[in-house]
């Protein structure tokens, strides 16, 4: 019973009502419990995947795609921490007071632990969980890291990203009174692992996972989520990724491109071991992306225009009970929690635009300032990973049916005013659903080197002094 799945960058029910479904799918038709192997990249562009006509070499993932169910309406949110909160939690960010942004190393913030995570509803139902890669969702205190919320081990760093071979998360606050802040992070289990500098993050990442797989006790269902940071900057690859694309003269979309297909490799190793030890006939697999590509650090996201965020993707899945043993598409709207785009906080010293956006069958609705709205081709295509263009209109509400426009070229508020009311009325009811957003300032005990030149759970550690 082969299933996978990679997901496109919309979405409208999430994951967590996704995978137990499928769940339960399996136990009533088949007796047990799936396998479950979520995939997630980070930063991967709708044109930055071969089977959407790419130059990039994706050959596993899209082998995945053709003999799987693409999810063809499929949802994140624009940025990190939004969605992998929404991912785990089954919840809307403006219901768990992540919708301003990411989470900083530095910042006193985290998935609050009054809400319940897939791993921790998984593991009342027999599962070993597993998170591998980047969490992102907090750890000022040790109550808030992957072993406390439901995974039975971690390997990976808790912050949002790092050097692929130092593995040092560098940032600066400038306007709090210090230039940088430069902390290791890497992490097994609570413990910190520092044997693995000079090792590349997704080799490092694909290893750890098939170890998990190989030594899996096969009486109990796996969850494992393999959170990459490719091909998230910073650009850093092996030598033998990049010679496969001389032809690519643009410096950032070269480094991007071998990225990827570093990560392609790696999800073949993955695939391959669930393979030989006979997990695979019984295993959901799901790729996707948390968001979309980043056009000033070689990601892109042609024919769809944005720089980065709130990209549509695809999806697929090899499940027989999904695709009946073929290849075929799915139009259904999808989203890791159906989520609107984020409602941005007003944090003191933060934006005051009210942006939204809300997807609703052929309808998509924008407001306030949408941020980069051009369309950017491929720098292979002309376009230098130099530039982009930021322009904006002076309009603050946008409408596209995005079923025959899905580049969202013509907008056509003005033509049907009553789906826009119909659409605002909407937005204002999950608006008074919404709770305050949380977006602390930099906390100075955080720094680094204040511990031993790490970022740890620093409000659990005696501060004085």
């Amino acid at each position: 019973m082969r299933r996978s799945l990679q997901l496109r960058f919309r979405i409208g029910i999430d994951f967590l009502l996704l995978v137990l479904v499928i769940v339960n799918l399996v136990i009533v038709s088949h007796g047990k419990k799936p396998h479950i192997v979520f995939i997630l990249a980070d930063d991967l562009g709708y044109n930055d995947i071969g089977y959407h006509n790419s130059r990039i070499k994706t050959e596993v993932l899209d082998e995945l795609a053709r003999t799987g169910v693409r999810l063809e309406n499929y949802y994140v949110q624009p940025i990190c921490t939004p969605t992998r909160a929404q991912f785990l939690t089954g919840r809307y960010d403006i219901h768990t007071g992540l919708q301003h942004g990411i989470i900083w190393p530095s910042q006193a913030n985290a998935l609050p632990t009054n809400e319940t995570t897939i791993a921790e509803k998984l593991k009342e139902s027999g599962y070993r969980n597993h998170l591998v890669g980047k969490w992102h969702l907090g750890f000022y205190r040790k109550e808030f890291i992957p072993t406390r919320r439901g995974f039975d081990s971690f390997y990976g760093f808790l912050t949002g990203g790092q050097d692929y071979y130092t593995h040092r998360n560098r940032l600066g606050f400038p306007k709090q009174g210090y230039k940088f802040l430069n902390g290791y992070d890497f992490w097994r289990d609570e413990e910190l692992k520092q044997d693995v500098v000079g090792e590349y993050t997704t080799i490092l990442f694909a290893k750890e996972a098939e170890r998990i797989i190989k030594e899996h006790d096969r009486k109990n269902p796996l969850f494992l989520f393999l959170s990459f940071q490719a091909p998230h900057a910073p650009l850093q690859v092996p030598k033998r990724f990049l010679q496969r694309y001389e032809n690519i003269k643009d410096h950032k979309r070269r480094v991007y491109a071998a990225m990827v297909t570093c990560m392609d490799e790696a999800v073949g190793n993955v695939t391959r071991a669930l393979k030989e030890r006979d997990l695979w006939k019984d295993t959901v697999l799901v790729f996707s992306s948390d968001n979309g590509g980043q056009v000033t650090a070689g990601g892109n996201n042609w024919p769809l225009r944005a720089s980065v965020e709130g990209m549509p993707l695809d999806g697929f899945n090899q499940w027989t009970s999904i695709s009946e043993n073929k290849a075929s598409s799915r139009k259904e709207i999808l989203h890791n929690i159906d989520s609107i785009d984020a409602f941005w906080g007003t944090p003191d010293g933060y934006s005051h635009y009210r942006n939204a956006a809300l997807r609703r069958g052929d309808w998509k609705l924008l407001l306030g300032c949408p941020g980069n709205g051009d369309w950017v081709p491929a720098a292979e295509m002309g376009r230098s990973t130099q530039s982009s263009s930021n322009q904006h209109s002076a309009n603050s509400v946008f409408l596209f049916n995005v079923t025959n426009d899905p580049e969202e070229r013509d907008e056509i508020s003005e033509q049907y005013p009553d789906v826009v009311r119909e659409l605002l009325a909407r937005i204002e009811m999950y608006n008074s659903t919404a709770v305050p957003a949380r977006f602390p300032v930099p906390d100075p005990n955080s720094k680094p080197s204040k511990h031993g030149g790490v970022w740890v759970p620093w409000m659990d550690l005696n501060l004085s002094g």
